[in-house]
């Protein structure tokens, strides 16, 4: 399967978070939970790799809300003939596009993740361009559903600081074991390459002290399910 660029820089990163966690009582929570009755209630979503994320937005989908990949968004940004596309070409240089002018995702993926500078680059790039494209697509999910609720799934959510923007922030979640074996089996991986790749990331512990609502996969599929339907209930609340 080919590469996502963008998604696999997302899972690699190792970032630290820009600020304080959050919890429930904390003065910054209430502040985001003070959110105009007639915008439309905006969250963020994010967690770790392999923890099941795709799964939850697909029920959130099917409960009606609103729902965006923001790794998908980043591939958009940089196909070819967008601002996006030529500004990475300029700081890395034509050598990173195929014959047919796209972004050779691997070859820049064996670049950015050799150099850690690099990486960081390339985010400065990719993240503003992100954000605007995400500003756009929830100023047109309210324009058609002011009392809609529109999610945002980004892996490197918290460490960009991009969840700052959101009136919650929803973490997904699995016991670690069970996330190792789900990355073996989903990539295919040896068990020293899917811990390196689990280990490059913030830790879960971490994510999860700046969760409003938490979502842990490792019961299954229904029970997952379970606990997004409860998730959404509370959502309906701060809608209503």
């Amino acid at each position: 399967m080919e590469s996502n660029l963008l998604g696999d820089l997302r899972e690699y990163s190792a970032a630290s978070a820009l600020r304080t966690p959050l919890n429930a009582e904390s003065a910054e929570f209430s502040q985001r939970s003070r959110r105009s009755q007639i915008a439309m209630l905006k969250v963020g979503l994010t967690g770790s790799i392999a923890v099941g994320k795709s799964f939850v937005c697909d029920v959130f989908r099917e409960l009606g809300c609103h729902v965006l990949d923001a790794d998908q968004t980043a591939l958009d940004v940089v196909k070819p003939g967008t601002l996006g596309l030529r500004q990475v070409v300029e700081q890395f240089g034509d050598e990173i596009l195929t014959p047919n002018g796209e972004l050779d995702r691997a070859k820049m993926a064996a670049i950015v993740f050799a150099d850690e500078k690099k990486r960081l680059l390339l985010n400065s790039i990719i993240h503003p361009l992100v954000f605007e494209s995400q500003n756009a697509w929830l100023a047109a999910c309210e324009a058609n559903d002011a009392d809609g609720i529109a999610i945002v799934d980004a892996a490197l959510m918290i460490e960009s600081g991009g969840y700052k923007r959101f009136d919650h922030l929803i973490v997904v979640w699995c016991k670690p074991d069970i996330q190792l074996q789900r990355l073996i089996a989903r990539n295919d991986l040896p068990e020293a390459e899917a811990k390196k790749r689990i280990g490059a990331q913030m830790p879960q512990s971490e994510k999860k002290r700046y969760a409003d609502f938490l979502i842990d996969t490792s019961s299954g599929f229904e029970d997952t399910r379970r606990q997004v339907r409860e998730v959404f209930e509370k959502l309906k609340l701060s809608v209503d």
